[in-house]
């Protein structure tokens, strides 16, 4: 059974609850998940779950078919998942002008390589924009458009890159991002027949009934890949399996992903999977395995019950060997405890491997064999999962990798200030080798071409500067 508020029911309990909290959560704090304490919503569903939710007298008990509750959230006019059609072209111009770069095109007519100041550019195949981050950043574009005097809110930055954030809010689009010591989203501020936006990682089942309650339009830039891996949780559930996603706990697509799941526990990286394969094989302290996982399962999750039937699904933005490995470690452990005629009742994986990541993945490491390169300049968020990645792939070929957010992380002392693997930030001086140099370029799905472009720029006016130097020496 899942208690559930419905309506505007739901509503008045929430609202109840944040008068009783007093006013820094918010109505939205004061919603109770459907399906366990999801990082952003935790504490308030113990708020709802006091008195305010008896005195609203609105809880109704009965399985939740999720999917369907998605459809029909989706279902609703107010729900926009086709952009706006009068709005198109006067977006496409705009993008075309702030995100396209002329010399990045260049390096798609010259093969890929040019040669600027002594600097010779190898950019990979396959780099920045995906369709689905391009559709979700147009979709947000046309939203303010259309809505020229609406306010319009959105639950999360829009996909993870610094600049096209900002842009959006010198728009004036208002975000709703978690707070950094709670973890809460504030929703409050959110008013019926306001405007709010779905980032491309998409929303939580929970924030979704929320907005839905609350009469308001919401216009969905979720990416399709995501959707595709909520179907696969789906149906993990239907074959009365445990949904294994490999992903980060406090990452917003595997926050929403967990959210379309009935039992899950997320595994960030191979490590964790093995201690999770290891379990199932071998038993093992149950305290101890529940204290590392107590953040990444869902309610009343036991190992000893959950881990017999496990479907594979993952974080869209993985790195895409890693997460195919895991699938294939958890079959082999399904064929040993279970052998080979039952095997297909304890496993499944369903092909959720973002194509876009697989093919900027494979350019880089097809980049890496080149050994004439210098280093690598990774141009994208430093929150951006998919473009970590690819500073791991150079890291893991023992290429020197620069991951840079922005283009003015690379200054005019010769400095440069990047994130490492482990997610540390440092400054590294005069970090371009003497003379003629040779570097490789990439970009992660959700950096424009403009922004590469300008780091690029940067760099070449180094070598200029250094070249100007040694003439006048």
């Amino acid at each position: 059974m899942r208690c559930i508020l419905v309506g505007a029911a739901l509503l008045a309990a929430a609202s109840a609850a944040a008068s009783a909290s007093g006013p820094a959560l918010g109505a939205s704090a004061a919603f109770a998940p459907i399906n366990g304490p999801l990082p952003s919503l935790r504490k308030g569903a113990s708020l709802l779950r006091g008195a305010s939710q008896q005195r609203a007298q609105v809880a109704m008990c009965a399985p939740l078919d999720k999917r369907a509750e998605r459809r029909r959230i989706v279902s609703n006019p107010k729900f926009n998942r086709l952009g706006f059609k009068d709005s198109k072209k006067e977006v496409e111009g705009i993008m075309v002008e702030e995100f396209t770069s002329d010399l990045v095109k260049e390096l798609r007519e010259q093969s890929y390589v040019i040669e600027r100041e002594g600097v010779t550019v190898k950019l990979a195949k396959s780099f920045g924009f995906c369709w689905g981050v391009e559709r979700a950043v147009a979709m947000a574009y046309e939203a303010r458009t259309f809505y020229k005097e609406d306010k319009i809110h959105i639950t999360n930055e829009i996909i993870h890159n610094p600049g096209v954030n900002n842009r959006l809010r010198e728009m004036g689009i208002n975000f709703i991002n978690p707070d950094t010591a709670t973890g809460v989203k504030d929703f409050s501020v959110v008013g019926e027949g306001d405007v709010v936006v779905l980032p491309a990682f998409g929303a939580s089942l929970e924030e979704m009934q929320l907005l839905d309650a609350k009469g308001v339009r919401i216009v969905d830039t979720t990416c399709p890949w995501v959707s595709k891996v909520w179907n696969a949780v789906d149906t993990h559930k239907k074959k009365d399996m445990t949904s294994v996603i490999h992903g980060k706990y406090g990452h917003e697509e595997s926050i929403a992903t967990a959210s379309f799941a009935e039992d899950y526990i997320l595994v960030k990286d191979m490590k964790e999977a093995e201690m999770v394969a290891d379990y199932i094989l071998n038993g093992g302290d149950k305290a101890a395995f529940m204290a590392k996982f107590s953040k990444a399962v869902s309610k009343g999750f036991d190992p000893d019950v959950h881990l017999k039937k496990v479907g594979i699904a993952n974080q869209t933005t993985m790195y895409k060997e890693e997460t195919a490995a895991i699938a294939k470690l958890f079959e082999r452990t399904m064929l040993k405890k279970f052998g080979p005629e039952k095997v297909n009742e304890h496993f499944m994986a369903l092909d959720t491997i973002c194509d876009a990541t697989q093919e900027r993945q494979d350019a880089i490491i097809e980049l890496l064999e080149d050994k004439s390169l210098d280093f690598v300049l990774v141009v994208g968020g430093w929150d951006s999962s998919n473009t970590g990645h690819l500073l791991e792939i150079a890291h893991m070929k023992n290429v020197q990798g620069y991951h840079i957010d922005m283009a003015d992380r690379i200054q005019a002392d010769g400095s440069i200030k990047h994130q490492l693997v482990d997610g540390t930030v440092e400054v590294t001086k005069n970090f371009l080798p003497k003379g003629k140099i040779t570097i490789g370029v990439t970009s992660g799905a959700s950096t424009p071409d403009a922004y590469m472009q300008d780091a690029i720029e940067r760099i070449v006016m180094l070598k200029a500067l250094e070249t100007a130097e040694a003439a006048s020496a």
